[in-house]
Formats: C-alpha cells, sequence, structure tokens
C-alpha cells in the first residue's frame, strides 16, 4: 500500500523547491541557448551587411540564411509565428539586397553566370522553407507568408531570365518557335 501512495505522502518538505529549481534551470538553459542563437544571427547579419562584393555578399547570405532558417524553425516548434514571418521578411530583404548588388557589380550573367547560378539555388532553397511553413502555419499567418514566397518567387524568375535569356531578338519570332514546338 505504501508503494501505491507514495505521491501523496511526501517525507521531505523541500520536494516542492528542488522541482521549482530544477524547472527554474532547464529555463535558464532554453533562454540561454535562444539568446545565443539570436546573438550568432545578428553577428552574420552583422557579416552580410558589410560585405561591399557580390560574391562575398551571396556567401555570407548563404551562413546567414541557415540560421535564419533555423531561428524560424524554432520559433515555429514553439507557436511564435510572427516571429517566423519577420525572419522570412529579413531573408527575403536579404536576397533582394544581394541581388541588386550583383546585377550592378555583374550586369551580364550569360559572361559571369557564378553569382548568380548560386543565388539562385539559395533563393529556391529559401522557397521550399517558406512553403513548409506555409503549410504548418495558422491561418492568420498563411497571407504573409505567401506575399513572402510570391516575391522570392518573382526574383528567382528574373533569375532564371538572366541566366538563360532567349537567343534571339525578335519577341514574336521566339513565341512562334515556342508554339511549333509539340
Amino acid at each position: 500500500m505504501y508503494c501505491k501512495e507514495w505521491w501523496r505522502k511526501r517525507s521531505s518538505p523541500t520536494l516542492p523547491w528542488l522541482e521549482v529549481c530544477v524547472l527554474g534551470l532547464a529555463w535558464l538553459t532554453l533562454a540561454c541557448a535562444l539568446a545565443e542563437g539570436a546573438d550568432k544571427l545578428k553577428e552574420l547579419q552583422e557579416h552580410f551587411d558589410k560585405e561591399s562584393h557580390a560574391t562575398s555578399k551571396i556567401k555570407a547570405l548563404d551562413k546567414l540564411a541557415e540560421a535564419q532558417f533555423v531561428a524560424a524553425g524554432k520559433a515555429g516548434q514553439s507557436g511564435n509565428y510572427v516571429a517566423v514571418g519577420l525572419t522570412f521578411e529579413k531573408y527575403r530583404d536579404n536576397v533582394r539586397t544581394a541581388f541588386g548588388l550583383l546585377k550592378k557589380q555583374e550586369p551580364d550573367a550569360d559572361r559571369h553566370p557564378g553569382g548568380y547560378r548560386q543565388l539562385e539555388l539559395q533563393v529556391r532553397k529559401g522557397i521550399r522553407e517558406v512553403e513548409d511553413t506555409i503549410m504548418v502555419a495558422p491561418g492568420e499567418m498563411r497571407p504573409p507568408l505567401g506575399i513572402v514566397r510570391q516575391d522570392l518567387l518573382d526574383i528567382d524568375d528574373e533569375l532564371i531570365r538572366l541566366l538563360f535569356p532567349r537567343r534571339t531578338k525578335d519577341p514574336e519570332k521566339a513565341q512562334q518557335v515556342a508554339e511549333a514546338k509539340p
């Protein structure tokens, strides 16, 4: 009988305090881990902002995007979809910045496709992350995430267009050739 009722009888008055201390320590550990992740994200964002060359900025974007996707995943697991939306909006803004700098420094994607290809791969990965998040996000968060997704799709389409331009200068002729192919 004693074994079945052990939880009703507390032999030590310090047991509740021990539970509170363990719970507090767990919360403190979680807070430290989140703060460390936020510091790393902030450091990577500062590094991205400081870069002035397009290829260096794209490489910095790769590292920053990974950290942003991890942060968005953690925020999504905790149910903080506002933070998820803000993280993906910041990612989109970073992609726009890198793309603008790339177009400015290397306007001919046909001759210098390296940065364009790397950015296009990064944008596709971002699109997949946003789409995965939209699937699990609550209804009120889907429209803002949809806007981010559409912006990333537009950037991806422009990158594809720059990487693979039409070889003919007459758009009507190109359309006729496309319609002629089955």
